[in-house]
């Protein structure tokens, strides 16, 4: 199993994961040219893809879904709560697969077996995903304001992971986005800061992770270096093996082994 991002952040996210034949995008925030551009850049082309998966419904998760699963006619998958409440373009996809977050059934998309997590944020039914191939487990974790021992129970002993990094409180506080933006950031159903990352891999079992990649970083309010040492610091190891997802292009294939 093998995965990669094509974009990570609030500007657009789109995350890949592959095993064998089955290749799938989990949320697609960008334009299709862009989504084109950045799979011709890890070698694949979008006909090689099985389906989407949708995490919530913010627009740098699902604003560019309609014009690829269109495009390619690919099953987009996504809870009923975030169908409820998306726009009417993609609403009316003729391939959408709604699944209850509470149902604890995996889902089964060709090779791989994948658990959507429940998580606490601002939308009707988010959920994030943790990937198996039968060997090897990958767990993707953004957009969530506050740690529960259901988000813990999903990603203890992943082989790797992709966390969400997004603010550091001090550089919050002194930026310019104003007191509510930034009160929503911080809040239960926000984002995570580099400290709260860091304290979800203290309450893993982080015995077989091979790969950990801060992800969803802002801008203005992060650095990359400060979410490196965070994470670091908690697992033990040198910041220069954290790996970042960036904004624009996001991070090369990583494979598990």
């Amino acid at each position: 199993m093998r995965f990669a991002a094509l974009a990570s952040g609030s500007e657009g996210n789109a995350l890949l994961v592959q095993h064998g034949s089955t290749l799938l995008m989990m949320d697609c925030g960008l334009p299709l040219r862009e989504v084109k551009r950045g799979l011709h850049r890890l070698g694949l082309e979008p006909a090689q893809l099985s389906a989407i998966l949708v995490t919530h419904e913010h627009g740098d998760h699902i604003g560019g879904v309609p014009a690829l699963a269109s495009a390619f006619n690919l099953p987009v998958f996504a809870s009923h709560g975030t169908l409820s409440s998306a726009q009417a373009p993609f609403t009316r996809l003729p391939r959408l697969m709604p699944f209850d977050s509470h149902d604890p059934t995996p889902l089964v998309i060709g090779d791989l077996e994948i658990c959507p997590i429940r998580v606490p944020h601002d939308t009707r039914e988010p959920v994030q995903y943790r990937f198996d191939n039968g060997q090897h487990r990958l767990g993707v974790l953004t957009d969530l304001g506050s740690l529960t021992p259901h988000v813990v129970h999903c990603l203890t002993g992943v082989d790797a992971l992709v966390l969400e990094c997004n603010y550091e409180p001090d550089l919050l506080a002194r930026g310019r986005y104003p007191a509510r933006l930034q009160q929503r950031i911080r809040g239960p159903l926000g984002h995570l800061a580099n400290q709260q990352a860091a304290e979800l891999l203290t309450q893993l079992d982080c015995s077989r992770l091979q790969h950990l990649l801060a992800a969803h970083l802002s801008n203005e309010n992060n650095r990359p270096e400060l979410a490196q040492q965070a994470l670091a610091t908690a697992l033990g190891c040198t910041p220069d093996w954290i790996g970042v997802a960036r904004q624009r292009t996001g991070f090369d294939w990583r494979e598990l082994h």
